[in-house]
């Protein structure tokens, strides 16, 4: 009798500006929209046994109320922070109070710019980072977290 594969669930959670993808300073961000990027991430989340549901805000308090509600159905969160990994000690506050696992990640690396991005308040709850690799960040993102929940091909 083969074993059933229950699917992992996961949050691809977009904060500010992210909305702006393919459009805003794609020399540093990529040409690829966010739904385009939304739609890759859940493809390659598909093929590796996960549900992957996709939310984006500009907004800080809106962030934190889908992270609040993630714990209820998700078992891990990929998160852009934007720059709100710079600022936001209640985004960091509302990752550790969740207590599910989070990758953090950027598609420029943030140590290679301006120095106020080098810091991340949220990193030291985040299970890890990605930066530097544009969209495909996500998936290796998305890979990361499911091999930290125990998930392999």
């Amino acid at each position: 009798m083969s074993q059933k594969i229950i699917p992992k669930k996961l949050l691809l959670l977009h904060g500010p500006n992210l909305n702006l993808l393919g459009t805003r300073e794609p020399e540093v961000y990529g040409r690829m929209t966010l739904e385009e990027v939304n739609q890759a991430a859940v493809d390659y989340a598909h093929r590796h046994h996960a549900e992957l549901r996709a939310e984006q805000s500009n907004h800080e308090g809106a962030l934190i109320d889908i992270i609040h509600v993630a714990r209820n159905w998700a078992d891990g969160i990929v998160l852009n922070a934007g720059a709100y990994t710079h600022t936001s000690v209640a985004l960091r506050d509302a990752i550790s109070a969740v207590k599910l696992p989070v990758v953090e990640i950027h598609l420029s690396n943030i140590h290679a710019r301006e120095e106020f991005r080098h810091k991340s308040l949220i990193a030291p709850v985040c299970v890890g980072q990605i930066c530097g690799f544009g969209w495909r960040g996500y998936l290796l993102a998305i890979e990361a977290l499911l091999g930290h929940l125990g998930v392999s091909d």
